[in-house]
């Protein structure tokens, strides 16, 4: 019975999964030696010999549809490429009688053969070149013979392939009165910059080779005089970047500084105003027991010339004693002699009472003096304390004058500044992501390597250096 050959590719290919074994075979073949199978690039074994090894065994041969092979030694590891195709020898091997009975089976197996040549003629024309359906150019077109060191190309007319193209190599240094070929690649000394051999042709003259006789003959490929020139410019703007994070830092100590030394300046003008309120205190009490001393001093006289009043009656009473009656006599003179003790004790409370007197005003100047001295300092204290207000103010104004200009590390781009308010053109900060300083051009953020850094002196590093001085 004859087989019915499908429509199909004589060919197939699998990605083998770890330690797979079988594989179909999704076309017809009429014997196990029509097919070979491969390992990658390796060509299995098969052989009919019982007493020789075969890599693979195959079921299905004459049977519609296909059928399998089957590995040996434990199948194929994972993603190996096992690829199945259908190779039947191009020839002949029957014939038919001129007469007698017609062997049909015969006939039907060799169109089937036949059949299946095509497909595999098919299928290795499917892997060659060939040119579109479409084309207007490529008929006749023959491959010339090959030459080593030779590029194919296409003549100018579209009609032929040539192999008459040099493959093009790294000359190295550019020189005069040097045969370059199509393809060469050469290096202007004068600039650093690769060129690319347009056209062959014999140099000359001088570099740089963008003015060269010959210029046209060149294409630049690495414009190496502008890396180099865009690596100097990054690293002059990685420079300015590191100074002015630097003055930032020094500018953001120097407030801190500056903050600290606000809050020690108004301790000290606290303390300074506590201690000439003790003063005034102090004072006052002064003053209060000046006037005390001074009163006791007035009562003292008062008492003094009172008692001094009283002796003097006492002597005047006692002369007139003596006069009225001698024998009273012995008692006034008694009684003067009491009355000059009590005179003497007078005039010595008087003394005092002056004495006292002359302190009280003494104490009264020292305390209206102590006055003055504690309403100076009280005044000084004042001031003090209102120039340590001010330092404290313009410290927390640069502070945050500061924190609004570099806004610190961020993993990502910020779209609000550190307080929360709209960016301004010429805000920094560091993204931690890419550890890159970026800088605000007032619409977007940019890495500081990749911009002109002669504008940082609007905002950034003019801001940052007049807060450090």
């Amino acid at each position: 019975m004859a087989l019915q050959i499908s429509d199909t590719t004589p060919r197939i290919q699998y990605t083998a999964t770890s330690g797979q074994t079988t594989f179909a075979v999704p076309f017809e073949f009429f014997d196990v030696a029509d097919l070979k199978v491969y390992n990658g690039t390796t060509l299995l074994t098969y052989n009919n010999s019982p007493s020789s090894a075969s890599q693979y065994s195959v079921i299905g041969a004459g049977v519609t549809g296909g059928g399998s092979i089957t590995l040996g030694s434990g199948g194929a590891t994972l993603n190996d490429k096992i690829t199945i195709v259908r190779d039947l020898a191009i020839e002949r091997i029957s014939d038919f009688p001129v007469s007698g009975n017609f062997p049909i089976q015969t006939l039907n197996t060799e169109l089937d053969k036949n059949v299946a040549m095509l497909q595999q003629l098919e299928e290795q024309f499917a892997r060659t070149l060939q040119y579109p359906v479409t084309t207007t150019t490529g008929f006749n077109v023959d491959l010339p013979d090959l030459v080593a060191n030779r590029v194919l190309s296409v003549n100018s007319d579209a009609t032929a392939l040539l192999a008459e193209q040099e493959l093009g190599t790294f000359q190295g240094d550019w020189a005069s009165s040097t045969s370059y070929q199509v393809r060469d690649l050469v290096k202007d000394t004068s600039t650093g910059n690769i060129f690319f051999v347009n056209s062959a042709h014999t140099s000359s003259g001088s570099q740089p080779l963008t003015t060269n006789a010959n210029s046209a003959k060149y294409d630049l490929i690495v414009d190496a005089a502008s890396a180099t020139t865009s690596a100097t410019n990054a690293a002059s703007s990685a420079t300015a970047a590191s100074t002015s994070a630097t003055a930032s830092a020094n500018s953001a100590t120097a407030s801190a500084s500056s903050a600290t030394d606000a809050q020690t300046a108004q301790t000290a003008a606290e303390t300074a105003q506590s201690a000439a309120e003790t003063a005034k205190t102090a004072a006052e009490t002064a003053e209060t027991n000046a006037e005390t001393s001074e009163t006791n001093a007035a009562t003292s006289a008062t008492t003094a010339s009172t008692q001094a009043t009283n002796a003097s009656n006492s002597a005047t009473a006692s002369a007139s004693s003596a006069t009225a009656s001698a024998n009273s006599a012995s008692a006034a003179s008694t009684s003067e002699t009491n009355a000059a003790s009590s005179a003497s004790t007078a005039s010595t409370n008087a003394t005092t009472a002056t004495t006292k007197a002359t302190e009280a005003a003494t104490s009264a100047t020292t305390a209206t003096t102590q006055a003055s001295t504690a309403t100076t300092k009280a005044s000084e204290a004042a001031t003090s304390a209102t120039n340590a207000a001010a330092s404290a103010a313009a410290a927390a104004a640069s502070a945050d004058n500061f924190d609004d200009t570099y806004l610190g590390a961020k993993a990502s781009d910020p779209t609000v500044d550190n307080d929360g308010d709209a960016l301004n053109a010429g805000d920094l900060y560091f993204n931690t992501t890419s550890n890159v300083l970026k800088y605000y051009d007032g619409s977007a953020w940019n890495n500081i390597e990749s911009v002109d850094t002669s504008g940082f002196a609007t905002k950034g590093f003019a801001t940052a250096m007049s807060i450090a001085l």
